[in-house]
C-alpha cells in the first residue's frame, strides 16, 4: 500500500479514434494540468511491444504522480472532469486507466 508521499504510476491504455484530434483536444490540455501538479509523463506510445498476452487499443501512456493523494485528487477534480468526459464520450472507444504503487524494496522484508 502506498504512503501519501510515495510515487504512484498511472497506466493508461486506450483505443483512440483519431490520434491528431485526441492530442489536440485532450492530451495537450491534460499535460498542462498535470504539469501544475508535478506529474511526469514517462512514456507515450501508439505501438507498445507486447511480450505476452494481449494489449488492446492503440495508445498507451505511463505517468508518475508524486503521491496517491495527488493522483486521486487530480483525477476527481472539477478541472479534469470535462476532459475526462470528452475522452470517454468522443475521443476513444474505451480503454483502461489504473494506478499502481511505486515499488519499495523494503516492503518485501528481508
Amino acid at each position: 500500500m502506498a504512503s501519501t508521499t510515495q510515487s504512484v504510476y498511472m497506466v493508461v491504455q486506450l483505443d483512440v479514434k483519431n490520434h491528431e484530434e485526441y492530442i489536440q483536444r485532450y492530451a495537450m490540455p491534460v499535460i498542462a494540468q498535470l504539469q501544475k501538479h508535478g506529474v511526469e509523463v514517462l512514456a507515450v506510445s501508439p505501438t507498445p511491444k507486447v511480450l505476452e498476452g494481449t494489449w488492446p487499443g492503440n495508445w498507451t501512456v505511463i505517468l508518475r504522480f508524486p503521491s496517491m493523494t495527488v493522483a486521486e485528487s487530480w483525477y476527481g477534480s472539477e478541472e479534469y472532469q470535462p476532459l475526462k468526459t470528452l475522452r470517454i464520450n468522443e475521443l476513444a472507444n474505451g480503454g483502461s486507466v489504473i494506478l499502481v504503487d511505486a515499488f519499495d524494496p523494503a516492503s518485501l522484508g528481508g
